[in-house]
């Protein structure tokens, strides 16, 4: 096997040999790479097409999130749908993992970035939301991925991607707003009450909300984990009282935190691990996520089995405290565009008052590997007259903190998910309106942590912004040669991270 698109891809060169560092084997990496290869082939058929059955572009876009890190290990489940896709031909991915390193940068930059955004297409698809430009572009990318093109003509879709990936963002932030309302701030206890209970990870809000749905009056909570914790914030979800409070922290302690649990868990999309067996008979999986022997809840969403072991398992005699990281009680989310934006006249005063000095967007994925400390570090030696916005898992590291307010607004605002990198943009972007400034001239840096192809993605929508200076880690991408890196550097002034002190020192003296 070769792969190298998550930040813990071995020796920061690639995981070959008999399994990846996330779990995967080399028969199912194979197999991903054959299923990309499918959707290559089929992209070409189709990437001139005017009309297009949105069965086509669903089997395309479940195609790629199936291949996303840490969502399908079930080898049988990935060759149903490549026998789905029908491709006319199979282009061999080798053709680019063996090519001129700088052509198989780009084009792998372009590849995980299609990865990434088609997670958020297929969260639209699953609420009715589509969006033609969006289809059609991942056909047309794809296509460009298995032809003979110069690292001149690659750039551009590069840069492209993530102005397409702005569009997917933004069909997704509107699908779940209508669908479930506009987030309102919540603060979430981490503590499990006693009683039979689900924990709901991943980020699919439509599956949760069928869940709450079936589970409404059964004497069953319902706990969110990791991604999931932002639908605690829409009111439409916020209305079922069993809806109680969050389970853990992010998705890389979840075989230490599902160890001995005594309930079910559903993951709805990508995160899972590798199952431990004092677990593996209490996981379920749904919809483009599968592992090998753990039960499937199949596309009629009927969560039965689910609920039935929640009441044969039967929960905790009693009410069991749980901690963030830091050793907080509870965290808070719901600090989306729409609650900031209606804020905005006094979040201008303040900064013209003097009141705040900076805002940081400390956020992105977690992970396990060493050095992730350093964003728990950097957010508690922020200046008090601050605020932080944070957003997808990397916030667990420093949510449960009390960093206290500023200007009558919470020092840590939690924005929500991965994809609500969109609602980060929009908060940029009126704040630029208002000052009469360009995004990057507002007292506003960047801090991202990244492990997998969603946090690719929304790289690439803030670099098609022209947002500079974003400092990056634990470590650079592998698939990212030097020469493409030197480009990114030259027109981006992008970086890696440091130390706290380095940091902060550096982007507050701008």
């Amino acid at each position: 096997m070769f792969c190298f698109q998550c930040e813990q891809t071995a020796g920061c060169k690639g995981c070959m040999g008999k399994a990846g560092v996330c779990g995967k084997s080399a028969e199912v990496a194979h197999l991903q790479d054959q299923l990309t290869g499918a959707l290559i082939g089929l992209s070409k058929s189709i990437k001139d097409q005017e009309t297009v059955s949105d069965a086509v572009w669903n089997i395309l876009i479940d195609g790629l999130f199936m291949t996303i890190t840490n969502v399908n290990f079930d080898a049988e489940s990935i060759q149903k749908q490549i026998d789905a896709v029908h491709a006319p031909s199979i282009y061999d991915l080798n053709q680019v993992w063996k090519y001129n390193e700088d052509i198989r940068s780009l084009k792998s930059l372009i590849l995980f970035g299609l990865r990434g955004m088609a997670a958020y297409a297929h969260h639209a698809a699953m609420l009715g939301y589509q969006d033609q430009e969006v289809n059609h572009f991942f056909a047309q990318a794809l296509a460009a991925i298995g032809e003979d093109l110069s690292g001149d003509e690659l750039l551009p879709l590069v840069l492209k991607t993530g102005e397409i990936n702005l569009k997917c963002m933004a069909l997704l932030d509107q699908a779940n707003t209508e669908s479930y309302g506009n987030p309102v701030p919540t603060t979430v206890p981490l503590t499990i009450e006693k009683g039979p209970f689900i924990v709901v990870t991943g980020h699919d809000l439509k599956d949760l909300k069928l869940l709450l749905e079936q589970t409404k009056d059964k004497g069953i909570n319902i706990y969110t984990h990791g991604e999931m914790l932002p639908a605690h914030a829409y009111p439409e979800l916020k209305k079922y009282a069993h809806l109680k409070g969050n389970f853990g922290t992010a998705w890389q302690n979840q075989q230490k935190e599902f160890d001995q649990i005594p309930a079910p868990i559903l993951f709805t999309t990508n995160c899972l691990m590798p199952p431990r067996l004092s677990y593996k008979d209490r996981v379920f999986t749904t919809d483009v996520v599968s592992f090998p022997d753990v039960q499937h809840i199949d596309e009629k969403k009927d969560f039965t089995p689910l609920i039935e072991k929640a009441l044969e398992l039967g929960g905790y005699s009693e009410d069991h405290e749980m901690t963030g990281i830091n050793g907080g009680h509870e965290v808070t989310t719901g600090f989306a565009h729409n609650f900031v934006l209606d804020h905005a006249g006094e979040i201008v005063e303040a900064v013209k008052a003097g009141k705040i000095s900076h805002f940081f967007l400390v956020g992105g994925c977690d992970g396990a590997k060493a050095g992730r400390n350093y964003y728990t570090e950097f957010v508690k030696q922020t200046p008090k007259d601050s605020i932080v916005l944070t957003l997808a898992c990397g916030k667990y590291r420093f949510n449960d903190l009390d960093l206290g307010t500023v200007a009558g607004f919470p020092r840590i605002m939690d924005v929500g998910q991965c994809n609500d990198a969109y609602s980060a943009i929009q908060i940029a972007v009126a704040l630029a309106k208002a000052f009469d400034c360009d995004v990057n001239e507002l007292p506003l840096s960047f801090v991202l942590s990244w492990y997998e192809q969603k946090a690719v993605c929304i790289l690439l929508t803030l670099l098609h912004l022209g947002i500079k200076n974003i400092l990056l880690g634990p470590s650079l991408p592998a698939f990212i040669s030097p020469n493409v890196l030197q480009v990114l550097v030259d027109q981006y002034q992008i970086g890696p991270i440091s130390t706290p002190e380095e940091d902060l020192k550096k982007l507050l003296s701008k």
